[in-house]
């Protein structure tokens, strides 16, 4: 039984906003025309922000210390009052709202600060949580079957030697942590036919999953996709997306990995790059959620 609600590195995310209210229109004046004596109010409140997002385990005792991985902080004047909205990402085992609503308040405060010597009528008001998805509640699956997989690394330096494999382990441990078994793994050469035999010899041995890495780059060996795809019945372009998206937010190379998911009959496919980290990044914003992919396609 793989349970999709199980403790991983999912993608949380959530969204707060505060309002703050001037006196007067003629404050707005002075903020749209950055003549506030303590400095420009957007970018100072801003940086505040950010650290209150982040320090917001060292203020609130109940939350936990988490890695924050992005954090946007907008701001829209409207009349005599300032929207603020803070946005917080993280792929951890717990949600964010908090962070977020801190951040937000933060923002608030020091807006405060800086308009009360040329405004004695500064509010601060709704602060509050206006979304939040990723949590446990969002997913919730439980699939009742035993899933087995096959893992293939597809590089030339690997298979004669010259360079370690470093990859195997990192998506072993991470299948194995959701009930999968890995049934089979195998190092090949950057060869098409090579990567096309092994990964037909998986399908016809009824692997649920089939994970290969490496060989979806740019040079005259990245041949994977080229092997593979033509085994698809299916493609799914949405977990490619998603892999090229949620690298994109790290390194702007994210853009020239050629990645590829499919099913062949009742097999998924999914070809990573071939880098430790690249490979670490699209496990953690795959899985568990992906496995759902086992309840929608008919057994």
């Amino acid at each position: 039984m793989v349970d999709i609600t199980a403790k991983s590195n999912t993608l949380r995310t959530a969204i707060a906003q505060a309002v703050v209210t001037v006196g007067s229109v003629e404050t707005i004046q002075l903020i749209n025309n950055n003549q506030i004596p303590k400095g420009n109010i957007f970018e100072m409140s801003k940086a505040a922000g950010l650290f209150g997002v982040k320090k917001t385990s060292e203020i609130i005792p109940d939350c936990h210390p988490l890695p924050i991985e992005y954090t946007g902080i907008t701001f829209e004047v409207q009349d005599k009052s300032i929207l603020i909205k803070v946005k917080v990402k993280t792929i951890y085992k717990t949600g964010v709202e908090v962070e977020a609503m801190h951040g937000a308040s933060v923002v608030a405060l020091t807006m405060y600060d800086m308009l009360k010597p040329v405004d004695k009528n500064v509010e601060i008001g709704q602060i509050k949580l206006l979304l939040k998805t990723g949590g446990k509640s969002d997913f919730q699956d439980v699939i009742d079957m035993k899933l087995n997989a096959s893992v293939i690394i597809c590089s030339d330096s690997v298979f004669n030697g010259s360079k370690e494999d470093k990859v195997s382990e990192i998506v072993t441990e991470k299948l194995t942590n959701h009930g999968i078994d890995v049934m089979h793994r195998n190092v090949l050469p950057d060869d098409k036919n090579s990567i096309q035999t092994e990964v037909q010899s998986r399908i016809n041995a009824n692997d649920n999953l089939i994970i290969t890495v490496g060989g979806t780059g740019l040079t005259k060996r990245d041949t994977t996709p080229e092997a593979i795809t033509p085994l698809f019945d299916k493609q799914i372009q949405g977990i490619e997306e998603t892999i090229r998206n949620y690298g994109q937010e790290r390194t702007p190379f994210a853009m020239l990995s050629r990645s590829v998911v499919g099913l062949s009959g009742k097999t998924l496919i999914i070809a990573l790059p071939g880098s430790s980290r690249g490979v670490k990044e699209s496990l953690d914003v795959l899985f568990p959620h992906i496995l759902h992919v086992f309840r929608v396609i008919e057994f």
